[in-house]
């Protein structure tokens, strides 16, 4: 009778032992709103590779409208972006995959800015969901093939001239690198006063009016201490309005990220047009 007890409980402990935890079991958060919260969670899913959960991931994320910094699947990292939404700065996901006995495990990580705040419940919710979208076996293979060709759908970035001049302008101080990675194919819709407008080539490029830090009435702290420029490469068909505009007054253009220049401190949109 002994034995038979012991092998009962043998029994009923070892799918406790073998089972990996939840998403929602590994999901923890560190940190403070004044030097910056943290939120990790992970996940573990049979016969999945790092470079199948990449690039998995890549597809899930963009589809979700997050900025996909870098990946690289062979090597089982990804760097995303939550996107930056009005004044609220956007703030890196760092994901990395493992494998061990033919099980890959995932763990994303967020770190936000310090004074920036996330519940805790939706930030679980949020990575559990992408997490738990992950796929073992020929499956998974398929989604990253599919997620690697993946664009994120991550609506345009609305801001005034003066303000993306001036995120553009810490960034490169921070790391002008990341630049190019953050805003390729990014749709810009700016507002402004008209800078320059000028004619190169048979484009018509509309610069806008930035000040430079001196000449600004209130500069925030930790401000650079120069200023990037934003030029548009007006998009065909838009000669008659562009003919029209002169220097100080207000205009709305649209547009696509084309090229940054960390040296001359200039951003360069493409396919620009009037949007009101």
């Amino acid at each position: 009778m002994r034995s038979c007890l012991l092998m009962v409980g043998a029994a009923l402990f070892l799918p406790s032992v073998v089972q990996a935890a939840t998403c929602e079991e590994t999901f923890a958060k560190s940190g403070s709103i004044l030097s910056g919260m943290r939120f990790t969670a992970s996940i573990t899913v049979p016969d999945l590779t790092p470079a199948s959960a990449i690039g998995q991931m890549r597809g899930i994320v963009a589809g979700k409208g997050y900025d996909v910094i870098v990946a690289e699947p062979e090597d089982g990292s990804m760097l995303i972006e939550q996107p930056q939404t009005g004044k609220a700065r956007a703030f890196p996901i760092t994901i990395t995959a493992t494998t061990t006995g033919g099980r890959g495990t995932v763990q994303m990580e967020a770190k936000l800015r310090g004074g920036q705040t996330v519940p805790s419940e939706a930030a679980k919710t949020e990575m559990c969901e992408m997490l738990g979208g992950l796929k073992g076996g020929k499956a998974g293979l398929a989604a990253a093939s599919a997620g690697m060709k993946a664009v994120s759908t991550a609506p345009a970035l609305e801001m005034d001239a003066l303000s993306l001049s001036q995120q553009i302008s810490k960034d490169t101080e921070r790391n002008a690198a990341a630049i190019p990675l953050r805003y390729q194919n990014k749709s810009f819709l700016i507002k402004g006063m008209v800078g320059q407008i000028a004619k190169d080539r048979g484009d018509y490029i509309v610069t806008y009016k930035i000040p430079h830090p001196y000449e600004q009435a209130i500069r925030l702290p930790g401000q650079a201490a120069f200023k990037t420029d934003i030029a548009c490469v007006m998009a065909k068909g838009q000669a008659a309005f562009t003919l029209q505009l002169k220097p100080g007054k207000s205009i709305k253009l649209s547009g696509v990220y084309d090229n940054f220049s960390p040296t001359e401190h200039i951003l360069l949109l493409k396919d620009c047009r009037s949007a009101g």
